[in-house]
């Protein structure tokens, strides 16, 4: 039986008359990647902090590894662990520092073969002694996501983790999370990469207007969407002209026929465009 990991029902999170969340309801299972997508300004960053518990919910239930957001936060941190959108290192110290100051902080047992642990895993052993201000955006990244891992967290929560990386560290990146989840991890993303969550995640909820429109695998979401039509493949281009005039009286073979599912981009435009026609008929 999979584990639920992250339960979420009925949250609710209003700044003054600004109702961000309105109703937001997903489940996270265990060693799964799940991907929150939203434009600016949806609440995603609101809901990562909430799961935190950086920040209170006004109302809803909220549990990370069963362990309820509110009534038992030090448990919730003690099993979690979260990345920023903005990388927290400390540059004036090496990476090695880094890491070793938050064994410390954290009171692990061992902290140095850990660091090595780390160090080796990110691909950051040859920059372990040097300061943090010599590093590429692409080594603070892994070095920060390391840092949050310190202590073996089952969650891990990733608030935009690529924002501001090159293609080339982007990709290295979802490497990186793919490798974390085959060792047991359990990652939840916010992201405004599409692509991203589509090459990443085992399941993907699409949050606006403070609410869930839609949550499931790529696969499921793509099929919600109505057909775009369907590619014809045929031996030669002969029979595919043939084809364009005389298919429907002709029966002309196909050798075969597969599905044009829409991209993860295209399923968030349409849902976002069917809800703002919704709302503009209210």
């Amino acid at each position: 039986m999979i584990k639920k990991m992250i339960e979420v029902s009925g949250l609710k999170k209003s700044f003054k008359t600004n109702h961000v969340l309105k109703d937001v309801s997903f489940t996270v299972h265990k060693g799964n990647i799940f991907a929150l997508l939203g434009s600016n300004g949806a609440g995603k960053t609101t809901v990562v902090k909430i799961l935190s518990t950086l920040l209170k919910p006004d109302s809803g239930n909220v549990s990370i590894g069963g362990f309820d957001v509110v009534c038992q936060g030090d448990y919730v941190r003690g099993c979690s662990s979260l990345t920023g959108q903005f990388v927290a290192v400390d540059e004036v110290l090496t990476g090695r520092e880094n890491l070793y100051l938050i064994g410390q902080l954290k009171r692990l047992t061992d902290v140095k073969s850990k660091v090595d642990e780390w160090l080796s895993f990110f691909d950051l052993e040859d920059a372990a002694d040097r300061k943090v201000s010599t590093y590429s955006g692409g080594m603070r990244r892994r070095l920060d996501i390391a840092m949050s891992l310190m202590g073996n967290p089952q969650v891990l929560f990733l608030d935009e983790p690529t924002t501001g990386l090159d293609p080339q560290n982007r990709i290295a990146m979802w490497d990186l999370v793919k490798s974390l989840v085959a060792e047991g991890t359990t990652v939840f993303l916010t992201t405004q990469y599409l692509e991203e969550a589509e090459y990443l995640a085992d399941n993907i909820a699409i949050l606006h207007g403070g609410k869930i429109l839609a949550e499931g695998t790529p696969q499921y979401l793509k099929e919600i969407i109505p057909q775009r039509g369907a590619q014809l493949n045929f031996q030669n281009e002969r029979k595919a002209v043939e084809a364009m005039k005389l298919l429907n009286d002709k029966g002309i073979t196909v050798d075969s026929i597969e599905k044009k599912l829409p991209s993860i981009e295209e399923v968030f435009l349409t849902l976002i465009d069917e809800k703002k026609e919704d709302s503009n008929h209210e």
